[in-house]
């Protein structure tokens, strides 16, 4: 199946999610969640695999078990892909009835990867190089986001010059688009390519300065297994 774009029909379907985030809801319109959204989100990340990686798309399922909100489904369908060997540096691409976001960085980090995160955000070439390319972002029209501390972190002076980055805990950069005509062509391939290339920059920093863990994984496993992008 060759990517032409997401259907009106998948939008419509979120818009009635969100009204009524169900079983009886999901089940009366899966066929329709099938078609119109997993197939071409299935489609767009096969097209992107071969400069990319593949991708993992998420489940539609929400884990209720620790949240105030017990509604079952998400309601936008999103997948990423994390190269192989990378550790750190991921893209993100998501549909909803309100938009199509695309995203990339790191929207986890582990204790170990947070300390060499804030080395190299202290180091005198590394952290102007993340200081540069985080103002080239946003000059882009990026929003930038990520987890942050309130105050900057222990052992780190409180005058230097990146105090903002230093507070980071996670780091991504985000663009989102509402829907317009366009949203149902093939032009939508064109602009994640194109978005996700404007974050090789940010993803190479943080491969090479965060890298992978290095805490047991079954560890990891134990503490985050359901984790999901929100």
């Amino acid at each position: 199946m060759s990517f032409g774009g997401f259907p009106d029909e998948g939008l419509v379907f979120y818009e009635g999610l969100e009204a009524d985030n169900s079983k009886t809801y999901w089940t009366a319109h899966r066929t329709a969640y099938e078609a119109h959204v997993r197939a071409p989100m299935t489609a767009l990340l096969e097209e992107l695999a071969p400069e990319f990686a593949p991708a993992k798309v998420f489940r539609p399922y929400r884990d209720v078990r620790f949240s105030n909100d017990k509604t079952p489904y998400k309601t936008h369908q999103g997948a990423v892909v994390t190269p192989e060997g990378r550790g750190a540096g991921s893209w993100y691409v998501q549909i909803s009835a309100d938009a199509l976001m695309v995203a990339g960085g790191s929207w986890r980090l582990e204790s170990d990867q947070v300390a060499r995160y804030r080395r190299a955000v202290a180091d005198d070439v590394q952290g102007p190089r993340l200081e540069a390319e985080i103002g080239r972002l946003r000059a882009g029209g990026w929003t930038i986001e990520g987890d942050r501390l309130v105050r900057v972190p222990a052992g780190f002076s409180t005058d230097d010059d990146r105090t903002d980055l230093l507070k980071h805990k996670s780091l991504h950069a985000t663009r989102r688009w509402t829907p317009e005509g366009w949203l149902h062509t093939p032009a939508v391939l064109t602009r994640v390519q194109a978005s996700w290339r404007d974050l090789a920059t940010l993803n190479n920093w943080l491969a090479d300065n965060v890298g992978a863990t290095t805490k047991d994984p079954t560890l990891i496993i134990c503490l985050v297994r359901d984790f999901r992008l929100q």
